[in-house]
């Protein structure tokens, strides 16, 4: 599993030097995969040059049609560009752990502290503009991947079949890459078209045995450790932590917006692990933290053990419950990019396989409709009343967005803001 042979001008950092590197951007690394992948373009190949620009973007199409956080998967295939694959876990697990550290901290204030008033007004105030970011990402992804009716009939297929008939949103991902696959095999061009290049490396590719080995290898550091916690903990809500979030992070096309969903309906509906407003708060606080959205499961499997602690303290339970989340959610994530690292321009050129993601794209679209619907619903009418105050919140939030271009962290603040002047103002606190 070693590095390729590096490429010939490109920087040549020491490991201690790209430690420092991946720290630091863990800990700056607001504003969404957009605003993480331009900084790392920024610092990585326009300063410090420890990559050339056509490695970085053959690099960052094949972290797109990955399932997981695009960013930390970048950063992790960098990282084992450089030194390996010590390289590439240093830089994807500095990528987060910022950021999940953050993230525990404010799910322990959620979980322990969120019926005080004070802290209830803010997370109310902020519930309605978590509705508006969501309604910004659903246009600017609708807009860049509905381009033409097969893609618009998909979206709308993929909305029918998650809200109205239930249809699991595993089957939607593997659906929607079927019909893709299936259209380029036919010439159509209707879901995209691979990109040609020159090849990225002239390193030979390696034996089949290789993926093999990894997957054998990604198996047992999945099995021991959840085994060991089933084991001593108890399989409550353990057992449900390992199997909701595994599944998850192998269908995690299209960012964290397109799988939460799935994660709310399981969380909400079928374990019970925290209310709807909850998943709102949370999904806020993750917007507001560096690392990706996806930390927002973290949120979520920190409620899990604090709701379903078994004996335990439910702080250690939760924290338990948080560390299981992160590592079956991440674990995946270095698995696609040492397995597929070697082959990143084969399949960047892949017809089928670009056929495949924009196809899952569009499909993910109707999937984000889904949950702006299940959260509005939370946000703008809870417990079945009309709130006219959070619906104006929510389209000022998207209006701003759209036309100022704030930074969604700011907006986040706003919204607490909104909340305590609110509750000021009708007595609530």
């Amino acid at each position: 599993m070693a590095a390729p042979t590096r490429t010939p001008g490109a920087g040549h950092p020491t490991f201690a030097m790209a430690l420092a590197y991946w720290f630091r951007l863990g800990c700056i690394s607001f504003g969404g995969p957009a605003g993480q992948i331009a900084l790392m373009q920024t610092d990585l190949v326009d300063r410090r040059q420890w990559i050339d620009q056509r490695s970085f973007l053959h690099a960052l199409n094949f972290c797109m049609l990955l399932p997981g956080p695009e960013a930390q998967q970048l950063a992790t295939f960098i990282g084992w560009r450089l030194h390996g694959v010590r390289g590439g876990l240093a830089a994807g697990i500095l990528f987060i752990l910022p950021g999940a550290l953050v993230l525990l901290a404010l799910a322990w204030i959620a979980a322990a502290y969120g019926g005080v008033p004070v802290v209830a007004a803010v997370f109310d105030g902020v519930q309605p503009v978590v509705v508006g970011i969501i309604a910004v990402a659903l246009w600017r992804l609708g807009r860049r991947t509905l381009t033409g009716w097969p893609a618009l009939a998909l979206a709308g297929a993929a909305f029918a079949g998650v809200h109205a008939l239930g249809v699991p949103f595993p089957a939607i991902v593997l659906g929607a890459g079927a019909i893709g696959a299936a259209a380029a095999r036919l010439g159509s061009g209707a879901f995209g078209r691979p990109t040609a290049g020159a090849a990225l490396d002239a390193d030979p590719l390696p034996g089949p045995w290789r993926t093999v080995r990894l997957v054998l290898v990604f198996a047992v550091l999945w099995a021991v450790p959840v085994a060991a916690v089933l084991a001593l903990l108890g399989t409550e809500p353990y057992a449900g932590i390992a199997r909701l979030f595994t599944t998850a992070a192998f269908v995690t096309f299209g960012g964290a917006y397109a799988v939460l969903p799935y994660i709310a309906e399981a969380a909400v509906d079928t374990y019970g692990w925290l209310s709807a407003a909850d998943m709102i708060r949370g999904l806020a606080l993750a917007e507001t933290t560096p690392g990706p959205l996806i930390l927002v499961t973290q949120f979520v499997g920190f409620f899990a053990g604090w709701t379903a602690p078994g004996g335990l303290p439910p702080m250690f339970a939760g924290t338990v419950a948080a560390a299981l989340t992160l590592y079956v959610t991440f674990l995946p994530c270095f698995l696609f990019i040492f397995a597929g690292a070697p082959y990143v321009e084969r399949l960047g050129r892949s017809a089928a396989a670009t056929a495949a993601l924009g196809a899952i794209t569009a499909a993910v679209v109707g999937v984000i409709l889904n949950l702006g619907v299940f959260l509005a619903e939370a946000a703008v009418v809870p417990e079945g009343r009309f709130d006219p105050l959070a619906a104006a919140v929510a389209i000022a939030t998207a209006a701003i967005l759209l036309r100022w271009q704030v930074g969604v962290h700011w907006a986040v603040l706003a919204g607490a803001a909104f909340g305590l002047v609110r509750a000021a103002a009708t007595g609530g606190l």
